[in-house]
């Protein structure tokens, strides 16, 4: 059974004293934010800031089997990774929906990393083990690890000063391990979830605090900033990017939620051949975003419906955008109504506010 338990993460005192609001979520005590979520929100999109995300669960994967486990247990084809590639990914259940979605590391062919959410940790542990059938040597570094995601278009003039790593050189999605701020190891990945650039920074907790002053004073000539999870929502979700337990969860369809580009059926995986049926029978339903017309905040939950009332799903995520001052959402609507440019309305207190589908992401990266 999971512990009720509230973790705090390592450097919780820290964040109380520099005036992060802390609040539960995912089973942590996390900072949610330190000034205003807007204000937040634009210094990663315009400059730079830290985000302490040490409670995402970190896994370690060894042995001449352990690409075989990930093959087994994820979607995407990790067996396109080489030495210092990083792939997004998800573990699919029995039941047609998704377990987790997740990093792949690879640092050598026979050592991966997997990053997984930290409201998942114990379930997709457990979930990976019960496939574990090669006895592939499995660590879990979740609660010995730090995570600093250092985003915004000021990030790499903020880190390169503390590191020999040519960080313009790192291509998307690639990680290296060195040195930063004469701690080692530090991995590096130029990965990230604001769509805003930058890098996430692995860390032993003993060093965890070294780093993140250290990241401070190299970037205090460009304002950076401590962000909150309030932040962090309404920029992801400004990129289209889902968010586990809201877009995706047990019961969604990872086809569904447009996961298909990480869908591999060049392997047996975990489900394949129920995901491949449904593809080949056609997608009754779509994730997609919605842009408001009418003004109005459109919430989790909220009915999406036609020009009738009738409803036809409801928003898995929305938010008013900061950068667009409109009101953004994602959520699911039948096939047909999931083309660009169509028209539909949300429920917001008994009213029907007029939206209309759109491509996302809603703000282009870097932008």
């Amino acid at each position: 059974m999971e512990s009720t338990e509230i973790k705090k993460i390592p450097l919780s005192n820290l964040h109380e004293k520099i005036g992060g609001k802390m609040v539960p979520f995912a089973g942590f005590l996390m900072p949610v934010r330190y000034s205003s979520d807007i204000e937040e929100h634009n210094c990663v999109r315009n400059g730079v800031g830290v985000f302490d995300v040490s409670h995402m669960g970190e896994f370690m994967l060894t042995g001449d089997k352990a690409l075989e486990l990930i093959q087994r247990v994820s979607a995407n084809d990790a067996s396109t990774l080489f030495d210092g590639k990083v792939q997004y990914s998800y573990l699919p259940n029995r039941q047609g929906g998704v377990v987790d979605d997740l990093l792949v590391y690879r640092l050598t062919e026979d050592w991966y990393y997997l990053v997984v959410n930290a409201s998942n940790i114990e379930k997709d542990w457990d979930w990976i083990q019960s496939h574990n059938t090669e006895n592939v040597p499995m660590k879990n570094l979740s609660d010995s690890t730090c995570l600093f995601a250092v985003q915004g278009p000021k990030a790499i003039d903020t880190l390169q000063k503390l590191t020999d790593i040519d960080l313009s050189a790192m291509d998307y999605y690639t990680f290296k391990s060195g040195t930063v701020a004469g701690i080692e190891p530090v991995l590096v990945s130029a990965t990230g979830y604001t769509g805003a650039g930058g890098f996430e920074l692995y860390v032993d907790n003993k060093d965890a605090e070294k780093l993140w002053n250290a990241i401070f004073e190299a970037g205090a000539e460009f304002d950076i900033k401590p962000i909150g999870l309030g932040a962090r929502d309404t920029l992801r979700l400004e990129m289209g990017y889902c968010l586990y337990g809201n877009d995706i969860t047990d019961t969604t369809s990872p086809l569904e939620a447009g996961l298909g580009w990480v869908t591999k059926f060049n392997k047996n995986f975990v489900n394949s051949a129920n995901l491949q049926a449904q593809k080949a029978n056609g997608l009754k339903r779509k994730l997609v975003g919605l842009e408001m017309i009418d003004r109005g905040i459109p919430r989790s939950h909220y009915e999406i419906c036609d020009a009738e009332g009738n409803k036809l799903g409801e928003i898995t995520s929305g938010t008013m955008s900061p950068t667009l001052q409109k009101g953004i959402a994602m959520g699911y609507v039948p096939t047909e109504f999931s083309k660009a440019g169509t028209e539909v309305f949300v429920k917001v207190r008994d009213k029907l506010l007029k939206a209309v589908v759109t491509k996302t992401p809603f703000v282009k990266p870097g932008v």
